[in-house]
């Protein structure tokens, strides 16, 4: 294994790990750490890195936008679940399953976007 992808793989760790035990402190400050964009940043910066092709960078933000709108589903699904008095894991698994049909309705307009 390489440097660069163990450096990858921490950098990527501490970020999920950051945001977690942030949010047990402070539910704000770990939701503000999880909204920034920081997992796209990071596979920018990488691809930018390994490549060095900008044209793909920006193709890459393009459809990181497109995919973005529909994950919203989740985090309006999600906590409808759980106010309707479903516990947690099914609620999880419910709002995914909505999130991925949503994805497979939106797919030919993500394929001419992205």
């Amino acid at each position: 294994m390489n440097l660069q992808l163990v450096l990858k793989f921490l950098l990527s760790a501490a970020v999920i790990t950051g945001a977690s035990e942030l949010a047990k402190r402070n539910v704000s400050l770990g939701a503000l750490l999880c909204a920034l964009p920081l997992t796209s940043l990071l596979v920018m910066i990488w691809t930018y890195v390994e490549t060095g092709d900008q044209a793909k960078v920006i193709s890459l933000n393009w459809s990181i936008l497109a995919y973005t709108i529909p994950s919203f589903v989740l985090f309006l699904a999600f906590p409808v679940c759980l106010r309707c008095g479903l516990n947690f894991w099914l609620s999880l698994v419910l709002a995914c399953a909505v999130t991925a049909l949503t994805y497979k309705a939106c797919q030919p307009l993500l394929d001419k976007v992205a």
